[in-house]
């Protein structure tokens, strides 16, 4: 039962929104209050925010193991020791018949730092496994890869969210904060009222669109030739600022070269979008003295994500909007720990301080704090959805923490049979998801307000969840859970469950690292309302604004990288002739797997739809609720018709949140990114009709 009011964050997206908890006494646990003297939302909280402790009912959650009857093949309750047993006999017994990569772990972006370390420890030292990785690789990864490539290091926003309604303009790429964010929207009216302007680009009107002095509405997986054409204008009309690529770039003349390529006409034709609205796109960012580019999962989840993420970059560099107070490039992460969920070691190419795993000073230091020899850790595994499609084939055990693939996943009835073609599936989760349902062994683990840890927000913001109520008996932390494991695996030391002194271990692994935690401490985040990193000893302040005197890179020079346009990976044809894209409804979350338990916000996003334009649906001979059947090359769904003008006709659009004959992964494109290995989520060609 709950304590006392305790201060916390939401665990839902990368906001990370502060809020209280206070204990009741109708029958509920706690109740959510306002916290409104956390700066980044100031109390402002969304539905989801407001109702996440019903998810904390044992009516909805897991509160015990299940292992599932070989004889009735149904889950059964069972003890820990036992089910402990049995996950550690399957994953023994995998790498011994089939070698250590015959095992695999895929995590979650919303695990707090102390368990992604600690699961990325697990895999490399316990189970000596390579094929580890996570979620985030869904949602964020080309903008880390371009960011990277341009910048020297990845960090969400390289600035306060503060910053934002103090700039001149803002070019929104592929983001409906209105409804995955709610709360931020605010700074972008604070950014209008203070005289700034907001240009949305969206092949929807969403309610974030309907914000801007600007919206274009390009067709989906067209946004890369959007930033070459406004980048060619640029040029052509004299506004690149020549002293600050002179002084602070490398490699314009390049880049240059590519975006000549992309006249107006030429990208309107791609695109759609008219030439008198690209000028006034450049003319409204350019006359601004101060600008920034924010990006999202419509430009990123492409198979030409890291370009596309890029091109924008350049666009910044090429204007000088980088590198400077109150300019830049960010992207606004997803998941809610989707930030600190990468830098410390549950990515298929990365160590703790979000450290290359190739870089032998790297291996050598992280070996050294786990106390290993740096030649037993493995090098670099598959990336998510590779991993998940060499189930059954090479990949022959799983362990899934904090995921939910079967909604979640490109290509998801694809994935789907991968995970019944496993020897042995463990999953630990808060709920029963679609996943659990399938595995051998459920394990019911604690969440966000019965256990402490932090997370990272989309600032780059440190964070502290501290624990408000006790879970209920028969549940553990994944903390606890990995610990039994690495136990009954022969690793008796060096996985501890307490969440702090998981902490101070991550600061000695990150230290000297990228993503450096090495001066953050429990205290110091509550005391500063987070700390931002780097970070690298305690008297340090923290890094709330990145690149002002220099970039990551090693000659402190940004660099600007060719890009040009390129197809989708797989365009409309006759079969084939409309472009679907995904997003998120603002009542549901993610794969849905918690929030689809909470009546209120049922009853406000009660199942899938399929959005799409009237004259889409006179054509198809469809009416506002009939059941539309979408059909791509991968499978088919079936959801209700939502008509409205708000979307291209050329378009449709499905929430991902739901599984059953709904479920829009069924339908996405697993074609990768070829540097951030992102599927292509937010374009495939689909065949839209009456269902039968």
């Amino acid at each position: 039962m709950a304590r006392t009011e305790t201060s916390t964050h939401c665990p839902y997206c990368a906001l990370q929104c502060g809020m209280n908890l206070r204990p009741v006494t109708d029958g509920a646990v706690v109740e959510v209050v306002e916290r409104t003297d956390f700066p980044v939302n100031r109390g402002a909280l969304c539905g989801k925010g407001r109702t996440a402790p019903a998810v904390l009912s044992p009516a909805v959650r897991l509160t015990g193991p299940l292992v599932r009857n070989a004889a009735s093949g149904e889950l059964e309750p069972a003890g820990w020791d036992e089910a402990l047993e049995r996950i550690a006999e399957g994953l023994r017994g995998t790498r011994a018949a089939h070698g250590a990569d015959a095992v695999g772990v895929f995590g979650g972006g919303g695990l707090t730092n102390e368990k992604a370390y600690t699961l990325g420890k697990f895999a490399r030292v316990v189970l000596a496994t390579s094929q580890i990785d996570y979620n985030g690789r869904f949602c964020m990864s080309s903008a880390a890869a371009a960011h990277q490539r341009a910048f020297g290091l990845d960090r969400g926003l390289p600035f306060p969210l503060e910053d934002i309604p103090r700039t001149g303009c803002v070019i929104l790429v592929g983001s409906n904060l209105a409804e995955t964010m709610p709360p931020a929207l605010r700074y972008l009216t604070e950014l209008r009222e203070n005289g700034g302007k907001l240009i949305v680009i969206d092949p929807r009107r969403t309610r974030t669109a309907e914000q801007a002095d600007l919206h274009l509405a390009p067709r989906p997986g067209t946004d890369l030739a959007l930033a070459l054409g406004m980048l060619h204008l640029v040029v052509a009309d004299g506004r690149v600022d020549e002293e600050f690529i002179g002084s602070r770039t490398n490699g314009w003349d390049e880049a240059r070269a590519g975006v000549m390529a992309h006249w107006p006409e030429l990208v309107e034709r791609i695109t759609g979008v008219p030439v008198p609205q690209l000028r006034e796109a450049v003319e409204t960012f350019c006359e601004a003295e101060t600008g920034m580019v924010l990006t999202a999962r419509g430009p990123e989840q492409q198979a030409k994500g890291t370009d596309t993420v890029g091109a924008w970059i350049n666009l910044c560099l090429a204007t000088g909007r980088a590198g400077r107070p109150l300019s830049g490039y960010g992207c606004l992460t997803g998941q809610g720990n989707g930030q600190g969920g990468r830098e410390h070691g549950q990515k298929a190419d990365q160590l703790p301080g979000y450290r290359k795993l190739t870089d032998p000073a790297a291996r050598r230091h992280v070996a050294g704090v786990w106390g290993v020899d740096p030649d037993s850790l493995p090098g670099p595994g598959r990336s998510a959805y590779e991993l998940l499609d060499a189930l059954g084939s090479q990949v022959k055990a799983l362990l899934v923490m904090g995921s939910n693939p079967v909604v979640s996943a490109p290509r998801a009835g694809h994935v789907e049979e991968r995970l019944r073609s496993l020897d042995f599936l463990a999953v630990a989760d808060v709920v029963l998801s679609e996943t659990a349902a399938m595995a051998d062994v459920v394990l019911p683990v604690t969440q966000w307000a019965e256990e402490s840890g932090t997370t990272t927000n989309l600032e780059g913001r440190v964070l502290l969840r501290q624990q408000a109520v006790t879970a209920p008996d028969g549940v553990r932390s994944d903390l606890e859970v990995l610990h039994g494991l690495a136990a009954l695996l022969g690793h008796g030391k060096g996985f501890p469950t307490d969440p702090e002194e998981v902490f101070d271990e991550l600061r000695r692994a990150s230290a000297g690292g990228p993503a450096d935690y090495a001066g953050i401490t429990y205290e110091r985040i509550v005391a500063e309302d987070g700390v931002f990193w780097p970070c690298p000893d305690e008297e340090h302040a923290g890094s709330p604004r990145l690149f002002l005197d220099r970039f990551a890179t090693d000659d402190g020079r940004a660099r600007f990288v060719p890009v040009t346009h390129r197809p989708a990976a797989e365009e409309t044809d006759a079969e084939y002739p409309v472009v679907l894209t995904t997003g998120r409804v603002v009542s549901q979350y993610q794969s849905g797997a918690q929030t689809r338990r909470v009546a209120e916000l049922n009853a406000a996003a009660p199942g899938p739809f399929v959005e799409l334009h009237p004259r889409l649906a006179e054509r198809i001979g469809v009416a506002e609720g009939d059941a539309v059947a979408v059909t791509s090359r991968r499978g088919r769904a079936v959801a209700p018709a939502r008509i409205t003008v708000a979307i291209r006709q050329d378009t449709v659009f499905m929430p991902f949140h739901w599984a059953g004959e709904g479920r829009a992964n069924t339908l996405t494109n697993p074609a990768l990114d070829p540097v951030s290995r992102m599927p292509e989520f937010k374009v495939c060609a689909v065949r839209v009709e009456p269902a039968s």
